[in-house]
């Protein structure tokens, strides 16, 4: 018997949610590993760079992977012509940020990032040879697969990476581990995928999907820049130090809502997809998805805004106190950011890349404005800015899908904001009523335990329709 959409919506739900789980957790532990054995400074000159790669991944893909998954029936020659677009223009890129090198890290002003851009840009070659195989991956929603080889990569790329910061090897450990879990990936990608590239290339499927895919690089562009930009601006003003406490913060906070990012990414655009044609019905599924990603992504971020002091003292260890602060304002902003994800995913599915392209434009200009205004207050004042102004854009998203779909804003409201009060109230609960306990590792064990005991009780207090789901979908996987 074929699956219902709502059945396969759920299998991979719950498989991308293992994927993003799984990985997370893995990758947190590796973190702590390696966070307590590295400096400040060697987080910073890696985080410096990061703005370079992700550019570069974004140009390189230049927005036909989101094509593909568009498509109604991909045909092997589609994937071939991105397969092949994808690897000449990385070969580009790479040539262009080598003979860059030295610019950048006279522009950081740290000589050692002219070798090591060199290297760590390796790391989106071979991503390139990679990308058509995961959108494939993304478009059959095969997130069981996605699944191992994400764990995979991560435990490879980890043991790699604590093997040479254990040797003394500094930022090059963070290099080599992000090289070798592209590589453990790509080779996964491989593994699982039906489809194999040939060597009859016709770019003629590539020029066609052109009209729809460049509005999806030009924002994609734009929202990397927003959201590295602090570090690239960090990095040019304030000492080497201080930038590697931002990054480690905003490393935890992205690993944190990536978990929600990458369970609703890998579901959303294909599912939107399969209901473009009925307006009603893609509305009904798209409330349904905004109740879930609140119900997962409140708790989560604002739990770890909560215990952002215990965490990093005890599992990081007192040299990175100084990044508390940012990572409880990049938290609370944080829990906000799977929404955009869908908001997203809805606008391209409905073949409107051109709304995608303008609201990410109009995003990024203001907030570069902002964030630039405010640089004369500091560091900490210039991440409140930018986290304040994230989460109000999200009333711009919210426009554009009542023109999509009818969806209107006291039906998101209604959607979002009981998971919010509640996670609010249960954080607040759980950080008074455990004050009186001294050690910091026992407070934070006892805070997670409340936390999630409270929340968890309150939903089922008040009968909480999702949760309910989730329990009844995973009870009938058992069996």
């Amino acid at each position: 018997m074929a699956e219902t959409l709502k059945e396969k919506t759920a299998r991979g739900l719950l498989w991308a949610g293992i994927n993003s789980g799984s990985t997370q957790i893995l990758s947190a532990v590796i973190g702590i590993f390696l966070s307590r054995t590295l400096s400040p400074a060697d987080y910073a000159v890696v985080g410096m760079l990061t703005i370079f790669t992700v550019l570069a991944v974004n140009i390189q893909d230049s927005g036909f992977a989101n094509a593909l998954i568009n498509l109604r029936k991909p045909t092997a020659n589609d994937y071939n012509s991105v397969f092949w677009f994808n690897i000449l223009t990385s070969f580009v890129l790479y040539a262009v940020l080598f003979a860059s090198a030295p610019l950048i890290a006279l522009f950081f002003r740290q000589p050692c990032l002219t070798e090591l851009s060199r290297f760590l840009f390796i790391t989106f070659v071979i991503a390139s040879f990679g990308i058509s195989h995961n959108a494939y991956l993304t478009k059959n929603l095969m997130n069981r697969e996605k699944a191992v080889i994400s764990l995979s990569a991560t435990a490879v790329s980890g043991i790699v990476g604590i093997t040479l910061a254990l040797a003394g090897k500094g930022y090059w450990s963070l290099a080599w581990q992000q090289v070798t879990f592209n590589s453990v990936t790509l080779i996964g990608r491989y593994w699982y995928t039906a489809w194999h590239p040939s060597f009859r290339i016709d770019f003629a499927p590539v020029r066609r999907m052109f009209g729809f895919s460049y509005k999806i690089l030009v924002p994609t562009v734009i929202n990397t820049l927003s959201e590295n930009v602090l570090t690239f601006i960090f990095g040019r003003l304030y000492p080497v130090k201080d930038v590697g406490y931002y990054a480690q913060a905003r490393k935890w906070e992205l690993m944190a809502h990536s978990f929600m990012n990458m369970t609703v990414s890998q579901v959303a655009q294909p599912v939107f997809s399969e209901v473009n044609e009925d307006r009603e019905r893609q509305r009904q599924v798209f409330r349904k998805m905004l109740r879930f990603t609140a119900f997962v992504s409140f708790p989560a971020l604002l739990g770890l805004a909560m215990v952002s002091h215990e965490f990093i003292v005890v599992a990081l260890t007192a040299k990175w106190e100084p990044a508390v602060i940012l990572l409880q304002v990049l938290s609370v902003s944080g829990s906000f950011a799977p929404f955009y994800i869908l908001f997203q995913n809805l606008a391209i599915s409905r073949g409107r890349s051109d709304i995608y392209l303008w609201c990410n434009v109009g995003q990024v200009v203001l907030m570069l404005a902002l964030v630039i205004g405010l640089h004369s207050f500091g560091m900490t004042v210039m991440v409140v800015a930018y986290a304040v102004f994230y989460i109000l854009w999200l009333l711009v998203w919210q426009r554009v899908a009542r023109r999509l779909i009818g969806l209107r804003l006291a039906e998101t409201l209604r959607d979002i904001l009981p998971f919010f009060f509640i996670a609010v109230a249960v954080m607040l609960a759980t950080y008074y009523s455990t004050l009186f306990i001294g050690s910091l590792p026992l407070l934070l064990g006892v805070r997670i335990i409340v936390a999630v005991a409270l929340y968890v009780g309150l939903m089922k207090l008040l009968k909480v329709k999702m949760l309910e789901e989730s329990w009844a979908y995973l009870r009938k996987k058992r069996h």
